[in-house]
C-alpha cells in the first residue's frame, strides 16, 4: 500500500515517507504484515476461556461447531463481546476514580498544583449528590463530593446516581430490562464471572450484563471523570488553537503529552511556564517551550488552555520521526509499545508516569498527586536539557497546521444560545422543530490502519453536515476534522448545507462541535438530555432525530461507547463490525432485534458516503415519527 492510500493528512504523508527512507517501522507497515489477519478472531469465533482449547468454530458448517464444552458461535461471539466491554469501561472508570481521588486529596491539601477551579460545577454536583453545602467550605464540600463518587465504584446495589439524569421513560426501560448499573466494579466483575467456563451460555442474557456495565461507564465512570474534571480544572469553553505536526517548533523545546489522563498534563501546562525553566530554556539557545499533546490528553488541555494539538493515535510515531520532539510524557490507553524501540533512533525522550503502565526501555518517573507540580517541574527541566542533544539534520516537521475552535460542553450550549441572562437550548430545538437543522449526530472514536487515516472520519463528517446535520465530536475524531479544517466558524459557508450554515452564522460556531476526549463523549448525554428537557422533541432519547458513528474505531474501550450509546437509545454506525459476525444470531440481535428493547440498534458499514446515507434515513424516520416540518432547504 502506497502512503497516499494510507491517510488524507498531508502531514502524516510526508512522515511516513521520511519514514521509509530511514527504513523506520510504524503502525502502518506492523498492519500490513500482519495480514491476512486470523479470520476466526475478525468473526469473534475462537475462544481461549479455558486451556481444554483454543476452540475455533468453523464458519463455513464444514468443521466444528461447538467448542471442546459445547459453547456455540453465538455463546463464544457473546463472551468475547462482553470482555471487551469489560475492559473498555474499567479504562474510562478507572480514569474517573483517580480523577475522584485527585479530588479528595485535593480537599484535604495533600497536593501540590492542584486547586478547586470549578467552584460552580461542583456546587452543581453537591445538591444533585445531596452534599451538605451551606455554612462549609469549599474543601469540605469537595471532600464530600470525591466521596460521593468513589462510593459509585464499589456499590453492591441500588442504581448508580448519573443514571437519574437519564429521561424517566428511559430509566424505566433499563429497570424493566435489569440494564441499571448497580456499582461500576461490581459490573465489571460479573462479566469476568459469567464469562467464565461452564457458566452463561445464552447470548441474550450475556450481551444483558454486557449493556448493564456499558452503561456504568458512559452514565458512571466517564461522567465521574468529565465532572470531577471540571470541578478541579475548570469547566472549558470554547478556545481558539492550532492542530497537526505542524505545530511543532524548529527553535524551542517540544514536549508532546500523551495518554488520557489529565492530572498530570494540566500541572505539566503550569511548569512550562516556570520563569525558571524558561530561562534555563534560552540559556540551552531556545526561545521558549513549546507544549503540544497526541490523544485525548491532546483534547483536555486544549479545551482548557488553549494547547496545541500535535496529532491523533496514529501520528504518535509519527512526531518523533520529525526528530524535533525533546520528551514525549505518556501515562494511560492508546500508548503504542513501539514507542520505546522507535524513540532510540532520534534523540527524544519517552517518560512513563503512571504505575499501570510502564515501557521496557523507557525512563519511568511516578507521578503522585501529592507530588504533582515538582514532578511535572522534574520532567520539564528534562525536556530543556535534551533540547541541546537535538540533530539540526533530523529535524523534519511537515509544514501544515490548522486553526480550530474547541471547548464546547453541554453547559456552554445554554448560554451560546440564550446568551447569559436568558440561557436556553430552546433555539436549538426550534432549529430542529423547524426544519433548518436535520439532527445532530456524534462522531467519535480512534484511527486504525485497516482505514485510510482520518478519511472516514472526515468523509462522514462532511457529508453529514452537507445535509444540515450538526456534528459533535469527541476524541480522534475530533482531531482529525480539526486538522481538516472543520472546527472553525468558516468551514460552516464551505462545507455546510444552507439552514445549518444560516445556524453557524447566527451564533458564530462551527458546523462541528468538538466536546472534548473520550471520557466526554459523557457530555453529549447530557446534551440530549438537556434538550428533551427543553421539550418539542419526544420525551425519550431514543424519540430524537440522533445518532453516532465511530468510523475508525479500534479500541475496547470503543465498544463499551458503542453499547452505552446504543443502550441509551441512539442508532449507532461503526466503520468496523464488532468482531461478533460469526455468531449469526448474535450479529442479528445486534443490527436490528435489539431496537426492539432499548429503542437503539448498531450498523456495520465501512463507507463514510453509505454510513451517511444510512444516517440521514434514520434522522428523516425520527423527524417523521415526530410528525415535525419537512426540512426547509429540502435536498
Amino acid at each position: 500500500m502506497s502512503d497516499s492510500e494510507k491517510s488524507i493528512d498531508l502531514a502524516t504523508k510526508e512522515m511516513l515517507g521520511l519514514a521509509c527512507n530511514k527504513n523506520i517501522c510504524t503502525a502502518f507497515d506492523r498492519h500490513e504484515t500482519m495480514e491476512p489477519e486470523c479470520g476466526f478472531g475478525q468473526l469473534g469465533i475462537c475462544c481461549r476461556n479455558c486451556v481444554m482449547g483454543p476452540c475455533r468454530i468453523d464458519p463455513f458448517g464444514e468443521g466444528p461447531q461447538e467448542g471442546i464444552c459445547g459453547a456455540t458461535a453465538d455463546t463464544i461471539a457473546a463472551r468475547n463481546l462482553v470482555r471487551m466491554i469489560a475492559a473498555g469501561a474499567a479504562a474510562h472508570s478507572d480514569h474517573g476514580r483517580d480523577v475522584a481521588h485527585t479530588l479528595l486529596t485535593t480537599s484535604e491539601g495533600k497536593t501540590k498544583g492542584y486547586g478547586i477551579k470549578g467552584k460552580e460545577k461542583l456546587l452543581n454536583l453537591a445538591k444533585e449528590l445531596k452534599v451538605k453545602i451551606e455554612n462549609r467550605k469549599i474543601e469540605e464540600v469537595a471532600h464530600d463530593v470525591a466521596e460521593k463518587c468513589f462510593a459509585e465504584f464499589g456499590q453492591q446495589h441500588g442504581e448508580l446516581q448519573f443514571t437519574r439524569r437519564a429521561p424517566k421513560k428511559r430509566q424505566e426501560i433499563w429497570r424493566k430490562n435489569r440494564f441499571t448499573p448497580r456499582g461500576i466494579d461490581r459490573e465489571v466483575v460479573e462479566i469476568m464471572h459469567r464469562t467464565n467456563i461452564g457458566v452463561d451460555n445464552d447470548y441474550q442474557n450475556i450481551l444483558q450484563q454486557g449493556i448493564r456495565t456499558s452503561l456504568g461507564d458512559g452514565w458512571g465512570g466517564s461522567m465521574i471523570a468529565t465532572d470531577l474534571q471540571d470541578v478541579l480544572f475548570g469547566q472549558p469553553e470554547p478556545v481558539r488553537s492550532v492542530s497537526n505536526l505542524g505545530v511543532l517548533k524548529e527553535d524551542e523545546v517540544n514536549i508532546i503529552v500523551h495518554g488520557h489522563e489529565p492530572t498530570l498534563s494540566d500541572v505539566i501546562v503550569a511548569a512550562s511556564q516556570d520563569k525558571e525553566l524558561l530561562e534555563l530554556a534560552k540559556k540551552y539557545g531556545a526561545k521558549g517551550i513549546n507544549l503540544a499533546g497526541i490523544c485525548c490528553t491532546a483534547n483536555e488541555i486544549l479545551m482548557r488552555h488553549g494547547i496545541s494539538v500535535a496529532g491523533n493515535f496514529l501520528q504518535q510515531e509519527l512526531a518523533v520521526i520529525t526528530g524535533a520532539v525533546d520528551l514525549m510524557l505518556v501515562d494511560v490507553q492508546c500508548i503504542m509499545p513501539a514507542l520505546g524501540k522507535l524513540a532510540t533512533c532520534f534523540h527524544t525522550k519517552i517518560i512513563s508516569t503512571s504505575p499501570k503502565a510502564k515501557f521496557p526501555g523507557v525512563e519511568h518517573i511516578e507521578f503522585s498527586e501529592e507530588e504533582a507540580l515538582p514532578i511535572a517541574k522534574k520532567i520539564v527541566r528534562m525536556a530543556v536539557e535534551n533540547y541541546k542533544n537535538r540533530k539540526k539534520e533530523s529535524l523534519n516537521i511537515p509544514k501544515e497546521k490548522m486553526e480550530l475552535v474547541a471547548g464546547f460542553t453541554s453547559e456552554y450550549v445554554f448560554k451560546m444560545l440564550g446568551g447569559k441572562y436568558r440561557a436556553t437550548y430552546r433555539p436549538l430545538n426550534d432549529a430542529v422543530i423547524s426544519g433548518r437543522l436535520r439532527g445532530a449526530v456524534g462522531i467519535v472514536g480512534c484511527n486504525n490502519p485497516k482505514i485510510k487515516h482520518d478519511w472516514a472520519h472526515i468523509e462522514l463528517t462532511k457529508e453529514l453536515i452537507k445535509n444540515d446535520v450538526l456534528v459533535v465530536t469527541t476524541g480522534c475524531s475530533a482531531l482529525a476534522s480539526a486538522k481538516a479544517g472543520l472546527l472553525v466558524p468558516e468551514a460552516a459557508k464551505k462545507y455546510a448545507g444552507k439552514g445549518l450554515q444560516e445556524i453557524c452564522e447566527a451564533v458564530g460556531i462551527p458546523p462541528v462541535l468538538h466536546m472534548g476526549a473520550c471520557v466526554d463523549i459523557s457530555r453529549i448525554l447530557t446534551t440530549l438530555c438537556n434538550v428533551l428537557t427543553e421539550g418539542g422533541l419526544g420525551e425519550d432519547i431514543s424519540d430524537l432525530p440522533v445518532a453516532a458513528a465511530a468510523p475508525e474505531w479500534m479500541s475496547e474501550k470503543a465498544v463499551s461507547i458503542g453499547f452505552y450509546a446504543v443502550a441509551s437509545g441512539i442508532f449507532t454506525v461503526l466503520g468496523l463490525p464488532l468482531p461478533v459476525m460469526g455468531g449469526k444470531n448474535l450479529t442479528e440481535y445486534l443490527i436490528n432485534s435489539i431496537e426492539n428493547t432499548v429503542g437503539g440498534k448498531f450498523a456495520f458499514e465501512s463507507d463514510p458516503l453509505k454510513a451517511a446515507d444510512l444516517i440521514v434515513k434514520h434522522l428523516d424516520k425520527k423527524r417523521e415519527a415526530l410528525k415535525l416540518k419537512p426540512m426547509m432547504y429540502g435536498e
